[in-house]
C-alpha cells in the first residue's frame, strides 16, 4: 500500500481522537494522509496535531481564497486513492445520503470520483434510528464501504452500538478497500455507450433463506446478500435486464433491478421459475439446505421431555434445477461458500450441479465473509482455477459481469 494516498474527513465525536492514532498507522504503511477537519471534529482534536501526524496541511474552509482559484475542494476529492470519514457522525452520513454540500467535508463527498469508506461513530440511539439506518442503507446502495461501529462503553454511560472502530480495524478495512479499483466511473460515462450486457436478461438469487420451525422460529444462515446484490447492481449497470430473486436481508433494493423479495427456498425457486428463461443465472444465495418436514402452527414449548426432534427434508437444489431445465440459460453460474477444501468442493459442485461456473469462496468466521464488506473468490471451471485477491463485493460483482459478459460473448449466445 506504499504511495498510496488518503484523505482524512474527521468528524465531529468523541472518538475523533482516535484519528490521531489513526494517521500514525497509515503514514507507518507508507500511505500518505491528507486531512479535513469539519468545525465538530475541531471541537476535539486540533489542526496542529494532525497536521504534525500527517505532515500536510490540514483543509477546513470550503470557501479558502487561494484553494478556490484552482478549485481546491475539487483538487482534493481527486487526488486521493480512497476517502475515509473516521468519526463518521449521524450528521455527516445524512449529508452524503442526501446528496448536501454545504460545508467542505459534505461537497468533498459529493464532488469525488473515489470510493468512499466510512467508520461510524455516534450514540448507540443515534446508530439505531431509523433514520441513520435508512441513510446507510442509501449510503451502501451507492457504493459507500463501512467498518464498524462496535459495541461498547459510549462516552455518555451506555453501551451497545455505535463506538467507532479500533485504528487497526480502520486500517485494514482501508488495505481491503485499495486491493480493488476505488475510481467511481461517471454515470455519463457509464451510459454513453450500451453496456457489454444490454439487450440480455439476468436472473441472480441473493441472500439467506428463511424454513420456519414455528410462527417464530426458523431456520437461516449468516447471509446478508451484499454480494448477491452486488451482482445484481454491476449486471444492471452493464446494460441487463435484470430480476433478482432476494431472500430475508436488510441491504437496500439495488437502483434499476427488479426484485422479487421470498423467504423461503421453495419460494425462491417459484421466483426464478417464474423469471426464466434468462440468458444468465447467478445463483448467489445461501440457501438452506433443509427444512422442517412440517412446520408447527403454534410457538414450540418448552416440556419435561427434553429438546423436541425437528424432522428435516431436503429443500428443493435451486441452483442444479435450472442447470438442468429444459429453459436451461447459456450461462448458468452457482456459488460454493465452504470452509475447508474451498477448491475441491467446488470442483465437486461444478460437476455435480451441470453448471457453468462456480464461484467459491471460504466464509468461516475467520474470512469475515458473511456479513462483510470484502471477499475473495475462487473461478471454478472445467478448465482450470482462478484465484482473485482479497476486494470489495462490488469490486468482485464487477470482475464477475465483466468476465461472464466476455464468456457470453465468446460462445456466441
Amino acid at each position: 500500500m506504499k504511495g498510496k494516498r488518503i484523505l482524512l474527513i474527521v468528524g465531529g465525536g468523541i472518538a475523533a481522537y482516535k484519528s490521531l492514532d489513526l494517521v500514525r498507522r497509515l503514514r507507518e504503511r507508507g500511505m500518505s494522509v491528507c486531512a479535513v477537519l469539519t468545525d465538530g471534529g475541531s471541537q476535539f482534536v486540533t489542526p496542529l496535531a494532525l497536521a504534525s501526524l500527517s505532515g500536510q496541511e490540514v483543509h477546513q474552509e470550503l470557501f479558502s481564497l487561494t484553494a478556490e482559484a484552482r478549485m481546491g475542494h475539487i483538487e482534493l476529492s481527486r487526488d486521493a486513492d480512497l476517502i475515509v470519514i473516521a468519526p463518521a457522525t449521524a450528521d455527516l452520513l445524512a449529508k452524503a445520503a442526501q446528496g448536501l454540500a454545504n460545508d467542505l467535508a459534505s461537497t468533498l463527498l459529493l464532488a469525488t470520483d473515489t470510493r468512499v469508506l466510512a467508520a461510524p461513530s455516534m450514540n448507540l440511539r443515534m446508530w439505531l434510528h431509523p433514520a441513520t439506518q435508512r441513510n446507510v442503507a442509501t449510503l451502501r446502495g451507492d457504493g459507500m464501504l463501512f467498518v464498524g461501529p462496535n459495541d461498547g462503553d459510549m462516552a455518555c454511560g451506555e453501551f451497545g452500538p455505535g463506538r467507532m472502530a479500533e485504528p487497526l480495524e480502520i486500517v485494514a478495512a482501508v488495505e481491503a478497500a485499495l486491493a480493488g479499483n476505488t475510481a467511481i466511473p461517471l454515470p455519463m460515462a457509464q451510459s454513453a455507450a450500451p453496456g457489454p450486457l444490454a439487450g440480455l436478461r439476468v436472473v441472480v438469487t441473493s441472500g439467506p433463506t428463511h424454513e420456519p420451525i414455528d410462527p417464530v422460529r426458523y431456520i437461516a444462515n449468516r447471509s446478508s446478500g451484499k454480494q448477491g446484490h452486488a451482482i445484481a447492481q454491476a449486471a444492471a449497470a452493464a446494460g441487463a435486464s435484470v430480476v433478482l430473486v432476494s431472500g430475508p436481508v436488510t441491504v437496500p433494493d439495488p437502483a434499476g433491478v427488479e426484485t422479487v423479495h421470498v423467504e423461503t427456498a421453495r419460494d425462491m425457486l417459484e421466483a426464478v421459475e417464474g423469471a426464466l428463461p434468462a440468458d444468465i443465472f447467478i445463483a448467489a444465495a445461501a440457501v438452506a439446505d433443509w427444512r422442517v418436514g412440517a412446520a408447527l402452527a403454534e410457538k414450540l414449548k418448552k416440556g419435561a421431555s427434553g429438546p423436541p426432534t425437528l424432522g428435516l427434508v431436503e429443500n428443493p437444489d435451486i441452483l442444479a434445477t435450472v442447470a438442468q431445465a429444459a429453459r436451461r440459460p447459456p450461462l448458468v453460474v452457482g456459488f460454493a461458500a465452504e470452509t475447508e477444501k474451498v477448491i475441491e468442493h467446488a470442483q465437486a459442485k461444478l460437476a455435480r450441479k451441470n453448471c457453468d461456473l462456480i464461484v467459491a469462496n471460504d466464509v468461516s468466521p475467520a474470512s469475515g465473509v458473511m456479513g462483510g464488506d470484502a471477499n475473495t473468490v475462487h473461478l471454478v471451471t472445467k478448465d482450470g482455477v482462478e484465484t482473485w485477491p482479497k476486494l470489495p463485493k462490488q469490486e468482485v460483482a464487477q470482475r464477475l459481469i465483466a468476465r461472464l459478459a466476455a464468456l457470453i460473448k465468446e460462445s456466441g449466445a
